[in-house]
């Protein structure tokens, strides 16, 4: 049986894969057994993967009931702003894993001046990091941006910055050519499922980093309203009281209620 994933392309139904997903939206080992048997049962040649994540999170709604105030993490990130709130979250996710971090600084290489996104340090590595933003979550993040991220590195090496490698983290996965030039090259490279051991979604979840566009029912305006406020975070967010919130964003009291209880449930 083979799966039709979003770029059209068909690749061999694997069981275990819906099993890894449940286990990392919290689920039990065998509740994620059950519901890939649920969702065995229910293929048919062809069926495309966005209908199986929406399987995934139906089923997942009767064991995690909580489940039903969020979407997907993946478009969660994707419907951040590019700037500043992909790019402070970035930085959030960085600061989580040890580095001291310096966000949007303007450096001098030795043929232009270069606006870079963060300088993070730790031990003895300090990275140029390119924070990478797509809309589309099922789109890739090509080698060109690889390509640039290393040319931006050589000019502001040559212009007398110590950055000992570059640093390209995107909410996408990453083209096989782009992986392979990141690894031949030396570039820390950070995508969707990329790499194994520590790709953004599991820098999410082990740091517990959720972005408020995990919740259903935000709108633009109060995404907007809340990101020029610094509130990237459910846990920023569920710091605040009604009354404060509503004095930040405008708007009304019993939206923004709801809207904190959604983010209790799911932080909980």
């Amino acid at each position: 049986m083979n799966v039709t994933k979003a770029d059209g392309s068909r690749q061999p139904f694997e069981k275990s894969k819906i099993v890894r997903t449940c286990l990392r939206m919290k689920a039990s080992k065998d509740a994620a057994e059950e519901i890939a048997d649920k969702i065995e049962r229910r293929l048919y040649e062809g069926i495309p993967t966005k209908k199986i994540l929406q399987m995934i999170f139906s089923y997942l709604r009767e064991y995690r009931p909580e489940l039903k105030h969020q979407i997907d993490l993946r478009e969660a990130v994707c419907l951040l702003r590019p700037k500043p709130d992909f790019e402070q979250f970035i930085g959030l996710l960085l600061k989580a894993e040890g580095y001291e971090v310096e966000m949007n600084r303007i450096l001098a290489g030795k043929c232009i001046e270069h606006e870079i996104d963060a300088i993070a340090a730790k031990d003895n590595e300090t990275l140029y990091v390119e924070a990478k933003h797509h809309y589309q979550p099922h789109s890739y993040t090509g080698v060109g941006v690889l390509l640039e991220a290393r040319a931006t590195l050589e000019d502001l090496n040559d212009g007398k910055n110590n950055f000992t490698k570059a640093m390209v983290i995107t909410n996408t996965k990453l083209s096989d050519h782009a992986k392979t030039y990141a690894e031949c090259k030396g570039i820390a490279a950070v995508g969707w499922r990329y790499p194994e051991k520590m790709s953004l979604e599991l820098m999410i979840e082990k740091n517990k980093l959720y972005p408020v566009t995990l919740i259903k029912g935000l709108d633009s305006t109060l995404l907007s309203r809340l990101g020029d406020n610094g509130i990237i975070l459910m846990e920023q967010l569920a710091k605040y009281d009604v009354k404060k919130l509503n004095k930040l964003t405008k708007a009304s009291k019993s939206n923004l209620k709801e809207i904190l209880n959604r983010a209790n449930e799911i932080l909980s």
